[in-house]
């Protein structure tokens, strides 16, 4: 029986390596170092042993386990998910199931081959495997052969390291050696993929395997380094554009030089690659007013706007009278509540010096963003309201806001705005719109507002 079980070790690692493919394979070798665990509980035995997988998980009472590196297993890649491995292991024996034993030696030696099940799981880092096999085992120095199933998983943490956690079912062929479990987790590393012209893509994944090239082009050269590989390129050693199928456009324009009809100067493609230096559409050699916006049907050169409204006045029903586009040229009336709220939300930012009515120097930049709104709508009539907080007396506070309302109008109709369109007005602490018992609530009560007036 013991060369029985010696024949059928040898033959498993002779038909293993005889799979073994010598085919170019990304990293086809790895090494695994970990530590195994021992069990000789869950096999379906009578006391001291038990039934199958019965404690399976009993670390404590039923697992063997030598504190130190204790098993080492190199790998070699088949084919189309099948690898061979080959795994040393040593032990020590003192738990036989439930029964305490002398201090006994173990060593393992086995072959076999796994199935990897990671495309089904369609993971790139997790690979759960199957595997069948067999060895032999010294127990106490006296060996047997063995039939082996291992179930196992790798968690790859990069592309050439991972871990390795299995557990193997050892069937034997002699009454002295028992059925027992061997469980192992451990580091494996990968290596062995081969690259040719050393650009660091695997022969197996490079297109242009004898010539170096980038991971973005399976491997196969850029020589004028413009994106685009030198086998769809028409201009191969010298630079240029993918949608010109790599040649040059030489003023960078987006125009092939041979269609572009300004080829020195960079230009527009609507125009063939000729500039237009005021954005009309007309270009600049074809333009009267090549600084100036204008139609092509006036060679350029921008219509009248008598009324400066931004309407020329071949479509302006009130070519003598500032108005807006929606109102064809024509003034409108009176704005509209979205225009009310800009004209608010500009209000809400004039800056006063502290306790004055006088206003800080950023504030001119808004008062003239008003002034520009008040201009729209010469029909309008408004008021402005002035607003305090309640820090300081009631009467200050009335008085003040009253001086700053007046401000405010002061500068409209120094600035172009008819004094009878505008009134002004103080009302002091006694129109809150937030706590003033909050420094953010006071910010917000110190206001000027603006009301349009029937």
């Amino acid at each position: 029986m013991k060369n029985l079980s010696r024949l059928l070790f040898v033959t498993v690692l002779l038909v293993c390596f005889s799979t073994t493919n010598a085919q170019d394979q990304n990293n086809p070798w790895a090494v695994t170092i970990g530590v195994n665990a021992v069990d000789a509980y869950p096999v379906g035995e009578d006391a001291p042993q038990g039934g199958y997988f019965d404690k399976f998980f009993d670390v404590g009472d039923h697992w063997n386990i030598l504190p130190s590196v204790s098993t080492i297993a190199v790998s070699r890649y088949l084919s189309d998910g099948f690898t061979f491995t080959a795994t040393g292991s040593i032990n020590r024996i003192d738990k036989f199931g439930d029964a305490g034993v002398d201090d006994l030696s173990y060593f393992g030696l086995d072959g076999r081959v796994s199935y990897s099940l990671m495309d089904l799981v369609g993971s790139k880092t997790i690979d759960p495997y199957l595997g069948v096999g067999g060895g032999y085992t010294w127990l106490d120095e006296i060996g047997a052969g063995t039939l082996n199933g291992t179930l196992g998983i790798k968690f790859w943490i990069s592309e050439k390291v991972g871990i390795d956690v299995q557990s193997t079912y050892k069937h034997a062929f002699e009454d002295y050696l028992p059925k027992h479990f061997q469980h192992s987790v451990g580091v494996s590393f990968k290596f062995g993929g081969t690259d040719t012209d050393g650009d660091g893509i695997y022969d197996q994944d490079d297109a242009c395997p004898e010539e170096a090239g980038l991971e973005i082009f399976n491997g196969c050269p850029d020589s004028d380094n413009d994106g685009i590989q030198d086998s769809k390129d028409d201009c191969p050693n010298t630079a240029g554009l993918a949608e010109f199928n790599g040649c040059p456009d030489g003023d960078g324009d987006g125009v092939m030089d041979k269609d572009d009809k300004c080829p020195a100067v960079a230009g527009l493609k609507a125009l063939m690659g000729c500039p237009d230096a005021d954005g009309d559409g007309v270009a600049d050699g074809d333009d009267n007013c090549p600084n100036e916006s204008g139609p092509a049907a006036n060679n350029g050169c921008p219509w009248p706007d008598t009324d400066g409204d931004g309407i020329l006045d071949k479509d302006d029903k009130c070519p003598n009278e500032a108005g807006t586009a929606a109102n064809n040229g024509c003034p409108e009336v009176k704005p509209t509540e979205e225009v009310m709220e800009t004209l608010n939300s500009y209000a809400r930012t004039i800056l006063f010096d502290t306790g004055k009515a006088s206003f800080k120097k950023e504030t001119d930049q808004v008062l003239q963003a008003m002034v520009a709104i008040f201009k729209e709508y010469p029909r309008a009539d408004f008021a402005i309201e002035g607003h305090t907080d309640s820090v300081g007396s009631k009467s200050t506070n009335q008085a003040l806001s009253d001086r700053r309302a007046n401000a405010v109008r002061d500068y409209l109709i120094a600035n172009g705005i008819a004094a009878d369109r505008l009134t002004a007005a103080g009302y002091g602490e006694d129109n809150p719109i937030a706590n003033n018992k909050t420094r953010a609530g006071r910010k917000e009560n110190r206001r000027v507002e603006v009301k349009l007036k029937n």
